[in-house]
């Protein structure tokens, strides 16, 4: 393909690529789908998918479909922070690295272990409880990139309270269009965050954010950069005043069905409990909010699973 320049120049562009770059049969053996997928039926194969997630209490039925409305293992419970930690710390990888963080200055870098993690979202989940989270305590987190974002989130579904994530770059307004769309009853943010070399004042939107809040009674505060920042008396809190006290044992019993509610212990969902809402696509403007796509079981199942995020409506399998 060529165009003429009003100079009279050719510019060549060429849309011909057939190079191509098999994997290594050590890797290939290692992947999550293999050719064999095609040739499954679709409810073998989420069927065969959902004995990678750790369920309490068995499913009953594959799935509900009433359109637009769909359930996915039906009758089954789990918990999604057990599936994500606990289970691999009891197989005996509480050494391994669950994942790395490299945050802002450069130097600064964690190797986070599950052993680790698990302690870490134990203490968090029993420090919500002190502060009156239960089962259904609907929650806002508006954080930046720091270890202690997946460990609330973390906290939070093992505890079951939904939760919404805010986007740290959002002002106060996008802020609280969430957390009452939500009806918050609590707030999870920072100090202050570090983007690009410059302090990100999440603390003082948040603020701003809770003035237009009436729901929010509570702010817990993560110091990250050590700012001065305001913090109003009889509702806002720093965290690691309160992790302090808080024990990061986890007591659980290890038996299926049982019902997880000691302190530190994971509570049970049905596999289609919602989790937390989205909304529509990445966008700072008023948005639809959106449950379904966020439920446990579908959301876990399809994180481990090799095609989309999440079980699809049946349909024919491509040859």
């Amino acid at each position: 393909m060529s165009d003429e320049t009003p100079g009279g120049h050719a510019i060549e562009t060429l849309q011909v690529e057939d190079r191509r770059y098999p994997p290594s049969p050590e890797f290939s053996r290692q992947a999550n789908a293999g050719p064999d997928i095609y040739s499954k039926s679709f409810e073998d194969f989420w069927t065969e998918e959902a004995n990678r997630v750790t369920f309490f209490e068995p499913w009953e039925q594959l799935y509900e479909w009433k359109p637009p409305y769909a359930k996915w293992f039906v009758g089954g419970k789990l918990n999604v922070c057990y599936n994500c930690v606990d289970r691999h710390v009891e197989s005996g990888l509480k050494d391994k690295v669950a994942y790395l963080w490299e945050g802002e200055p450069e130097e600064e870098r964690q190797k986070i272990t599950f052993g680790q993690l698990q302690k870490d979202v134990v203490r968090f989940a029993n420090a919500l409880k002190k502060l009156g989270v239960k089962k259904g305590t609907r929650i806002g987190i508006y954080m930046g990139m720091i270890p202690e974002l997946p460990v609330a989130m973390l906290a939070c579904t093992r505890i079951g309270a939904p939760f919404t994530v805010v986007f740290g770059g959002f002002s106060g307004e996008s802020l609280s269009g969430r957390m009452n769309d939500m009806q918050c009853e609590l707030l999870i943010t920072q100090d202050e965050g570090w983007r690009r070399g410059n302090r990100v004042p999440l603390k003082a939107n948040a603020d701003a954010a809770l003035e237009q809040s009436p729901t929010v009674k509570r702010c817990l505060v993560v110091r990250r950069t050590g700012g001065d920042v305001n913090m109003q008396a009889g509702r806002d809190l720093w965290a690691d005043d309160v992790l302090k006290e808080m024990d990061d044992e986890s007591s659980r019993s290890l038996s299926f069905g049982a019902r997880r509610t000691s302190a530190g212990s994971p509570a049970t969902a049905t596999s289609s409990s919602d989790r937390s809402p989205t909304r529509t696509p990445g966008s700072s403007t008023k948005a639809r909010r959106i449950f379904p796509t966020r439920t446990a079981g579908g959301r876990s199942s399809s994180a481990t699973g090799p095609t989309s995020c999440t079980p699809r409506r049946p349909r024919s399998v491509p040859t």
